[in-house]
């Protein structure tokens, strides 16, 4: 089939023409450390739901329940926000690594003490939605309205404005709502690159910094490919060794490491994500960053890419 100038996928990309990003420092490689916060956010009967929540839980496969509550699965989804979200929070902290918070609107508002602790920290909270929910038959004025709430619950309750969105399970109508609504330095809704890029979204240009379902201790759960910390450890080490070697060799890149409080918090897996930062931080030239920061920095020094 013969490429089309109104096929909406790009998939060339940057080709062999990789921009050097010339990360602060001359960093040989960026790591983006991202916490999803979720817990209290997802599909439930007793949110207004239709059925129960039945994804990234420990239970494996597990069938979203109509009209009814699956108590294991918000037990399970409840240890993330009692449990191991202060985990995280004290090896991130005792560490000193910068990280992003992907936080959804509604499991803020209903944990405050959560918030308060993000607010003091320091780390950049981005918006993760207002509901952990699946956006993509979401009718847009209801997308929007949930928008507008997840912008005003960060902003009321960490006490700075999210320039950062990040919907995960984001609909066709969301980039451009974004865009609409304004405001925000970036999106993390792709996949599909290790560098940030930029895009045209309704005529005006957007900045992308692509997030990972890759290094991501999901993989523990989502697919069950992981089933120890140690196997989530060695991934993410092959995949920042391997970055950081491109940076050697002059062309640096960015990693993403996604983290949820309710998988890698857990006693069994949280030895390996210090593990993993131990590594990243005994290498030299490493920026360990959030996400606005790239942002910035992209802006600052790739405005014209």
């Amino acid at each position: 089939m013969p490429a089309s100038e109104s096929y909406p996928r790009d998939l060339t990309g940057y080709g062999a023409r990789a921009p050097d990003p010339h990360w602060p420092g001359e960093a040989r490689i960026a790591v983006s450390l991202v916490l999803n916060y979720e817990e209290g956010g997802e599909a439930c009967v007793l949110h207004g739901d239709a059925h129960s929540e039945s994804v990234l839980t420990d239970l494996g496969a597990v069938e979203a329940l109509p009209g009814a509550r699956n108590l294991n699965v918000e037990s399970n989804f409840e240890y993330g926000s009692r449990v191991g979200f202060w985990e995280i929070m004290r090896l991130l902290e005792s560490r000193q690594a910068a990280a992003t918070v992907y936080a959804v609107g509604m499991a803020l508002e209903r944990n405050p003490e959560v918030a308060a602790a993000l607010a003091r920290s320091g780390f950049e909270v981005a918006c993760h939605g207002e509901r952990w929910i699946d956006y993509q038959f979401v009718p847009q004025e209801i997308e929007r309205a949930h928008m507008l709430r997840n912008i005003a619950t960060v902003a009321r309750l960490i006490g700075r404005k999210p320039v950062g969105w990040y919907t995960g399970r984001p609909s066709p109508n969301t980039r451009r709502l974004l865009v609409e609504i304004g405001g925000f330095l970036y999106d993390s809704d792709a996949y599909n690159d290790d560098l940030p890029y930029w895009t045209q979204v309704t005529g005006k240009r957007h900045l992308v910094i692509p997030y990972s379902f890759d290094t991501n201790d999901s993989r523990l759960q989502r697919g069950g490919d992981f089933s120890t910390g140690e196997q989530f450890f060695t991934y993410c080490r092959d995949a920042f060794d391997w970055l950081y070697r491109m940076g050697v060799e002059g062309r640096p890149r960015m990693m993403s490491i996604g983290l949820h409080a309710r998988i890698i918090g857990r006693p069994s897996r949280i030895g390996a994500l210090a593990r993993l930062l131990e590594h990243v931080q005994r290498h030299e030239r490493v920026w360990l960053c959030n996400r606005s920061a790239i942002a910035q920095h992209w802006l600052a020094h790739h405005a014209q890419g």
